[in-house]
């Protein structure tokens, strides 16, 4: 396949793209990222790891130090004004006008971007259905809890009908089901808009993304699917058991198999890139161990993600 053909393909391009600021401070360094169109693509990092950066490159709000990129083929250094027509941001702060009705914010965002007052009634409308904000459609901006008001600065960045669309922490801050809640209408744009959400959520790219990249201190240190990741990073599969009569012929045979066998709290667990399933259980069943129950557990992007960057989300400042 050509790059021609490749080009097509892309919503996103970056080549080299750096930030610095200062001469200490490199906030974005010699990123390359390819970004399908149509797919839902996280940026994954601690805080401070250039994601916010990155964004407000690729919106054209801040000129790289070096390198360049490209969305839907056009340059962001030699065409930001053509790019700020096809793309829209749903920035960490939410932008709302405090005193404007649900309707009022997304009206008037949709003449700024030059709809006729009648186009951009009737594209609110449908967006405050997609946002489940129909009863609200009537209230002051500042009377919305944090869940609402996300949905609605979504909305609002929607209301142009963006080729691209920039999320940037779009969950930040919420209660558990208001987050589930934005997860269901970000999943209902796959294939609809290219999305790039950035987020230092670990569940939020694992539920979401079709490809995650991870960056740490401006760097892409990794990039796949959750599934890649966690098989070219070496995730490890924990299979716990509890059995009765364990004799020491069967663990002699595990650890041959899975050397990272041990017992732990009266149960036996056995840890490995890759677990057989069928494979333990046969062997215990020949060696006569009656099983009382099993459990296995899946490698976690927890776990790469605290492997790449030497540090676990929880320990994060929020």
């Amino acid at each position: 396949m050509s790059g021609m053909d490749i080009d097509k393909k892309l919503a996103v391009r970056t080549e080299g793209l750096t930030k610095q600021f200062g001469k200490n401070r490199l906030a974005v360094d010699n990123l390359d990222l390819d970004i399908k169109k149509g797919e839902i693509f996280s940026l994954l990092g601690p805080n401070g790891a250039g994601k916010t950066t990155t964004i407000k490159m690729l919106c054209c709000l801040l000129k790289p130090t070096g390198g360049t990129a490209r969305i839907m083929g056009l340059d962001i250094l030699k065409n930001p004004a053509k790019i700020k027509q096809i793309i829209n941001v749903s920035p960490q702060e939410t932008a709302v006008a405090p005193h404007l009705s649900v309707l009022e914010n997304l009206v008037l965002v949709g003449q700024i971007y030059g709809l006729s007052g009648r186009e951009a009634k009737r594209r609110a409308y449908r967006l405050i259905e997609l946002m489940s904000l129909n009863e609200r459609l009537r209230d002051p901006a500042n009377k919305l809890s944090g869940g609402l008001l996300r949905r609605l600065s979504i909305a609002m960045a929607l209301i142009s009908d963006p080729k691209v669309l920039f999320l940037d922490e779009p969950t930040l801050g919420l209660d558990p089901k208001s987050r589930k809640t934005l997860w269901s209408l970000i999943r209902y744009l796959r294939g609809k808009k290219t999305v790039l959400l950035t987020t230092h959520y670990l569940e939020e790219a694992d539920a979401l993304a079709d490809r995650i990249a991870i960056i740490d201190q401006g760097r892409l240190v990794a990039l796949g699917t959750s599934e890649e990741l966690k098989r070219q990073l070496g995730g490890m599969q924990v299979m716990t058991v509890k059995a009765d009569s364990l004799s020491p012929a069967a663990m002699k045979n595990l650890k041959k198999i899975y050397p990272q066998t041990a017992i732990a709290d009266s149960h036996l667990i056995i840890k490995a890139e890759k677990l057989d399933f069928n494979k333990v259980v046969d062997l215990l069943r020949g060696e006569g161990v009656k099983i009382n129950w099993l459990s296995m557990k899946e490698p976690t992007l927890d776990e790469i993600y605290l492997k790449i960057t030497g540090r676990s989300r929880d320990n994060e400042i929020i």
